[in-house]
């Protein structure tokens, strides 16, 4: 018995040994991508070109990798999941935060592209999908680009505290699907929050840049940043943004003044680059103020 156990060792350690760690043909990736306050996770796999057609129906008598009308899983290997830490909107269309496989329906003229609840499907899963799982399907009109793309490739583009593009590329062919947040929904909550638990200069500050980023209730967020500065004292990016939302508020000569105050404290910090922005405001704001005369 301990021979026969031996030979049985012997020969499962062989066939463990004989296993290689090759390189994959389509490398797994992650990508993880912020835009406002949230975040977007997509995990795929990226295949090669390799020459081959790609989309399409068959062509001198070679196939396409991806078939018009059949179901791709946008990539490689495993369906490529894709998570949402927010509720967004897809196109328009609403989609609750959670985790999703990514399939796409490809034609000439316009793909359907869906996000599908059941994301334990090996691959495309074209035996086992079904329709009455997907979250949400949308429709997207395939872009030629001159510039070729070897491996398929996600990306995100156009970022904003509101708005994010997903980008797919892959050959000559891009598709680009519009996400939305309500960025200034959970800056409210948040807002209301921080202001009810002790807010500190810091806190005013926040609420007054990103009132100005967004260019709304500036009134309210210059007396959010003079707060900042009764309880902070000088800093030059507190009046920074100070002069922003004057200038905002069309007080040009305030601004100036304020932007002054800005560089000079920025230049005994060597923030050269703060120095600079006031600079170039304080130009145009001079400028303005002439042509006002």
């Amino acid at each position: 018995m301990r021979q026969v156990g031996f030979i049985i060792c012997f020969f499962a350690s062989s066939f463990c040994w004989a296993q290689i760690n090759y390189p994959k043909a389509s490398p797994f990736t992650t990508i993880v991508q912020e835009f406002g306050l949230s975040k977007i996770t997509v995990e795929y796999s990226r295949p090669s070109a390799k020459g081959r057609l790609l989309f399409g129906e068959q062509v001198n008598g070679k196939s396409a990798l991806v078939p018009y009308g059949r179901i791709w899983r946008v990539g490689a290997n495993e369906s490529t999941k894709i998570t949402f830490l927010s509720d967004v909107l897809i196109d328009g269309q609403d989609l609750q935060k959670g985790s999703y496989a990514l399939y796409a329906f490809p034609e000439q003229d316009e793909w359907q592209v869906v996000f599908h609840n059941n994301t334990t499907h090996w691959g495309d899963g074209r035996l086992d999908y079904n329709f009455q799982d997907d979250a949400l399907r949308i429709k997207v009109i395939p872009l030629k680009t001159l510039e070729f793309q070897e491996n398929f490739l996600i990306s995100f583009d156009e970022i904003t505290h509101d708005e994010i593009n997903m980008i797919w590329k892959w050959g000559n062919t891009k598709v680009s699907i519009p996400i939305h947040i309500d960025t200034e929904l959970i800056m409210k909550a948040q807002i209301e929050e921080k202001l009810l638990n002790s807010p500190t200069a810091q806190t005013y500050y926040e609420i007054a840049r990103y009132y100005q980023e967004q260019g709304v209730y500036e009134v309210k967020a210059l007396g959010y940043i003079d707060m900042a500065l009764n309880l902070g004292g000088n800093t030059y990016y507190f009046h920074r943004v100070r002069s922003l939302l004057l200038a905002d508020l069309e007080k040009y000569s305030d601004a100036i003044k304020a932007a002054e105050i800005s560089s000079k404290l920025a230049s005994k910090e060597n923030k050269d680059e703060f120095v600079r922005l006031n600079a170039n405001n304080i130009k145009d704001w001079k400028m303005i103020l002439l042509k006002n005369k």
